[in-house]
């Protein structure tokens, strides 16, 4: 029961991110622009690897 509630969890996070990752790109560029850079990928790639490894 744990488990499943984890990987829900886990999953609701993960799509999360990746939604906030598309809502963010007009403001990441303009970031990027200035020369600094938004560490999304790295929240989606250990969510989706922390995802990857409970199920």
């Amino acid at each position: 029961m744990i488990d499943t509630a984890y990987r829900a969890t886990l999953l609701a996070l993960y799509q999360f991110s990746i939604m906030l990752g598309i809502l963010l790109l007009p403001v990441a560029l303009a970031v990027q622009r200035a020369g600094l850079q938004m560490p999304m990928d790295r929240v989606i790639e250990r969510l989706g690897s922390a995802y990857e490894n409970a199920a």
